[in-house]
């Protein structure tokens, strides 16, 4: 399964996310608000999209709502609090994937 993790920026939510499950699944991490904001073409790769938190799923269907319309796309609402690879996000990660999976 090919699975893309979106958050603000792509530094610390995503990113994180993005290399623990890598081991699992295919993935890619894009951030909506940094120099290079998620594609067309990444939301059409994956299979599941993950969004950090629901007005990113909103944010989503206002840029890309074709695209929005054919994905599954779930939000695992982790607030924007967390540093790269820090364990408390770590746990959370891991603990709320495993409830959509």
């Amino acid at each position: 399964m090919k699975v893309l993790f979106i958050c603000n920026y792509n530094q610390n939510r995503s990113k994180t996310a993005e290399e623990i499950f890598s081991k699992e699944f295919e993935t890619k991490s894009a951030g909506l608000f940094n120099e290079k904001p998620v594609t067309k073409k990444q939301l059409e790769w994956a299979d599941l999209i993950v969004v950090m938190e629901d007005f990113q799923r909103t944010e989503i269907a206002n840029r890309f709502p074709q695209q929005y319309i054919k994905k599954q796309i779930v939000s695992l609402d982790i607030p924007d609090i967390y540093i790269y690879n820090d364990p408390e996000l770590i746990g959370l990660l891991k603990n709320r994937m495993s409830k959509i999976l």
